[in-house]
Order: structure tokens, then sequence, then C-alpha cells
């Protein structure tokens, strides 16, 4: 089993506890290059916001989309969008991926901007 198959099976069950909650998520990617986040509506069906590090308006301002400071501009960013929508408190879906690092620096920044999870 390589990297990738492994870290899609650790998030099958995070998916599914927030599944069965039917909270609205906060899920993200992270690639080598850039982080991405949306938060999705609870029913799984609809994309509410999004942002990523590869976004016109945030190449502009960050010279590197792939580290931990691009993270944490992804994070506040989302965290605006959110709070421009009226939602408050979001389930943290990691994707599989470790908590730490730029996953850790995006969650941080998106509490501070004023989400819940």
């Amino acid at each position: 089993m390589n990297t990738k198959q492994s870290r899609i099976r650790r998030s099958r069950k995070t998916r599914a506890k927030i599944a069965a909650v039917k909270a609205i998520r906060l899920s993200i990617n992270r690639t080598n290059t850039h982080i991405y986040a949306q938060i999705i509506s609870a029913d799984g069906g609809t994309v509410m916001a999004s942002v990523s590090s590869n976004d016109k308006d945030m190449r502009a301002q960050l010279p590197n989309g792939g580290n931990v400071d691009a993270a944490a501009a992804v994070g506040k960013r989302l965290a605006e969008k959110a709070k421009g929508l009226g939602i408050e408190k979001v389930a943290f879906d990691r994707s599989g991926f470790q908590f730490h690092g730029r996953v850790k620096a995006l969650a941080e920044a998106a509490r501070e901007g004023g989400l819940v999870f």
C-alpha cells in the first residue's frame, strides 16, 4: 500500500463520523506546492466556500504557496468567508494528513478567525 492509499484509508473513518453527525465540514488538501481548503455543507453535496494558495489574489500576496505562512493565510481567509456566510461551527477534516506543520497552521488560523472546531 503506498502513501496516498494509506492517507485515503485514514480519511474515510473521519469522513464517516462527520457525515453521521451531519456537521458542516472544513476539508483540506495539501500538495507540495499549494494548500486548499473548502467548507462543505452538512449533506456533503455543496461547496459553500473555498480558498487556496493557488487563487489569483492569494498568489499575489504569497511568494510561496507551499509553506506554513501560506497555510495560515488560507485559514484566515477561509474564516473570513465563513463568517460572511454565517458559519461559525465546523468539523475539521484533515483528509488523513498528520496534524502538524501546514495543516496545523491552517487550523489555528481558522480558529483565530472565529471558526469553532
